[in-house]
């Protein structure tokens, strides 16, 4: 794993601040970075193609493979493996299920983690709260004052950043639960039906302008996160007197 105080030698290549989006969909973290990089030069990579994807470059086809080939041309990794071998799906009741028809979810995180640390690069590995990831920071849209909660963890390999405070939620998710129709200020960006948010609402609360696909959508990091992200990554590297 890079050490932070490689990270100087890590910044050393040339051109424009290059940034790898692996596992990218629509871009959802890539608008974040972006945000975060000024005049930074984005790729993104994913198994399917991604006609919405919001960066400058991308690349169809094993994200994982990607890294290992051409991770150490980049000067800052994100990667965000598919949830659904995570968490809730993997587990008690849903586990059974998913057997019982012969539904199975490849486990990434971990393929993933050793393609990165193999590249001597900084890097971020996100993912949902049941997962292998490491739990360095939780973000919540609730500290971007944002409609939805989504909480997700981020991993941060060769640097280091504080966790944010985590403000209390100010109600419910609106939509129904066990027969019982709840009203709030969030909306369920997940799943169709019962009050879940339509595709203007996962647009306006996730603060994505630039995709209508729903399942794309729900899909997607809200750019505020990973513009939270890399501007914790800059902070860090000014403490260090290196600039990205």
């Amino acid at each position: 794993m890079t050490h932070p105080t490689d990270i100087g030698r890590v910044l050393a290549l040339p051109g424009p601040f290059r940034v790898l989006d692996a596992f990218c969909c629509i871009g959802g973290a890539t608008e974040g970075y972006r945000r975060a990089f000024p005049g930074c030069h984005i790729t993104g990579v994913d198994v399917q193609p991604q006609p919405d994807y919001r960066g400058d470059a991308f690349h169809q086809g094993d994200a994982v493979e990607f890294i290992r080939a051409h991770g150490h041309e980049f000067d800052f990794i994100h990667g965000s493996p598919p949830c659904q071998g995570e968490g809730a799906p993997t587990k008690g009741t849903n586990r059974a299920r998913n057997t019982a028809i012969g539904r199975s979810y490849p486990r990434l995180i971990a393929p993933t983690r050793a393609a990165l640390e193999a590249t001597g690069r900084p890097y971020v590995i996100e993912n949902v709260a049941g997962s292998e990831v490491r739990k360095d920071i939780r973000l919540c849209g609730e500290q971007f004052g944002l409609a939805v909660l989504m909480h997700r963890y981020f991993e941060l390999g060769g640097w280091t950043a504080v966790q944010p405070p985590h403000p209390e939620h100010r109600g419910r998710v609106r939509g129904w639960r066990h027969g019982v129709y709840h009203d709030g200020p969030y909306v369920a960006a997940y799943g169709k039906g019962g009050g879940k948010a339509t595709v203007e609402e996962i647009r306006a609360a996730k603060g994505i302008d630039w995709s209508t696909d729903h399942l794309r959508l729900r899909e997607a990091l809200p750019p505020a996160y990973t513009e939270w992200i890399g501007r914790a990554y800059l902070a860090f590297t000014a403490a260090l007197g290196v600039a990205a």
